[in-house]
């Protein structure tokens, strides 16, 4: 039977909950979640695998609190913005606020407790890579409604491009925004030194610019026919 810790334990460690999910998120974002037991999340924070079912319950539990402490300013901010965004008249500028709208949270709070930071993107990119049943209820309970007030934002300020080309580029904005944020080193080594991928606000504009043209691009059924993929032969 797994021992609960005491009343004096719980009380001795006040900050015992912050450490479980602190090696949590480490051990995930580095190893994924399938690989990382209850015990070694226990290892990690110096703790008894008590502990870690005292304050989650389960693995799966774990997960989710993670998930919920990172999302959760997160979400809430790019609705705000998302909001703002829609309601400005000019269609330009509209979808490039409402790009810059999602965008920005995931930059602007490079703490790791809550609404973004590397480790969580790290973490998120991994879960999405390892396709864990798990993870994949938690990403679409997490991000699906956001997700589509942001694709439908773009749909109205883009109506002749069918909403699935919107749904796939929007599906490349992430990507891109998984890359920036984890791997920024890559763009100071290629450009030699000449832009600094740790810029947050350089790459902010960067990815908004590259965005918005995306979405803009003809729809691909409206494409020109040489820019069309060739029609594969049967011989």
């Amino acid at each position: 039977m797994v021992r609960k810790p005491t009343s004096n334990e719980t009380a001795r460690k006040p900050n015992m909950r912050e450490a479980i999910l602190a090696a949590a998120e480490e051990l995930f974002a580095t190893n994924g979640f399938n690989a990382v037991s209850v015990r070694d999340i226990a290892h990690a924070a110096g703790a008894n695998p008590g502990s870690v079912t005292y304050h989650f319950k389960t693995k799966d539990g774990l997960l989710l609190e993670i998930y919920r402490r990172h999302c959760g300013p997160m979400n809430l901010r790019r609705s705000e913005l998302l909001a703002a965004a829609r309601r400005v008249r000019d269609l330009q500028d509209r979808l490039e606020a409402i790009v810059r709208a999602y965008v920005v949270p995931a930059f602007t709070s490079g703490s790791d407790l809550a609404g973004g930071g590397a480790r969580f993107t790290r973490l998120r990119a991994v879960m999405s890579a390892e396709g864990n049943e798990v993870a994949r209820k938690i990403i679409a309970q997490t991000f699906d409604d956001t997700s589509h007030a942001f694709i439908d934002a773009v749909h109205e300020s883009l109506p002749h491009i069918p909403r699935t080309d919107i749904v796939w580029r929007s599906h490349f904005l992430l990507g891109a925004l998984y890359y920036s944020l984890v791997t920024p080193e890559r763009v100071s080594r290629l450009s030699r030194g000449e832009a600094d991928g740790s810029d947050a606000a350089g790459a902010i504009e960067q990815l908004v610019q590259a965005t918005v043209a995306a979405f803009q691009a003809p729809a691909l059924d409206q494409a020109a026919p040489a820019r069309r993929r060739p029609a594969v032969s049967k011989t």
